[in-house]
């Protein structure tokens, strides 16, 4: 049965056509909100709030795009309105205390870490991990939402622009900026050109 047949059949109340509704697109809505928020918990939560609110909105589904798409635009905001909230409470009341525990402890986690590694190589590692994450974080939204998306390699360029509303052509100039930014910024950080 397609999705289109099970969304009529839901429309007309039909909750087990719904639930293999969820059961098809679980995995791509959790991997898009995993994509925008980086926590597994919070993608969870980001879902289950997509599936409730596309439960809610199937009405409103007009069939210009897949159903898996219109549900894909509706997680993926869904969960970028999960990272802003979830932004300014990081910023009022953990940051400040996080950054004192991560200086504190970040010798024992090298430790921790190298145990395959030289200690001089987990140290790298590491260092390259932080620079990387502090180089995408510095981006503008716009660029790392598209990075994300297309970095887990689970979307399209055209999948990736529904549910960022935009032409496809912008996300792939997205996605080459960021790239070509944060290449740049490690480069800054003394990081030569991977090939």
């Amino acid at each position: 049965m397609s999705d289109v047949d099970l969304v009529s059949r839901a429309r007309q109340g039909d909750s087990a056509a719904f639930g293999e509704l969820v059961d098809r697109h679980r995995t791509a809505v959790y991997r898009a909100a995993l994509a925008a928020l980086g926590s597994q918990a919070d993608a969870e939560d980001a879902a289950q709030d997509a599936f409730l609110l596309a439960y809610r909105r199937l009405d409103s589904f007009r069939g210009e795009a897949s159903f898996k798409t219109w549900l894909l635009r509706i997680a993926w905001r869904q969960a970028i309105n999960r990272r802003r909230s979830l932004t300014r409470v990081w910023r009022r009341m953990i940051e400040p205390n996080w950054r004192k525990d991560e200086e504190e402890h970040a010798p024992m986690m090298e430790n921790a870490e190298a145990a395959g590694p030289t200690p001089e190589q987990a140290a790298v590692q590491h260092q390259l991990r932080r620079d990387i994450r502090a180089a995408i974080r510095a981006l503008s939204p716009t660029l790392r939402d598209a990075l994300l998306l297309a970095q887990s390699g689970d979307y399209s360029y055209e999948e990736i622009g529904a549910m960022l509303g935009s032409p496809v052509g912008t996300i792939k100039w997205r996605v080459s900026q960021a790239r070509r930014v944060v290449r740049q910024q490690l480069r800054k950080r003394g990081y030569g050109e991977r090939e």
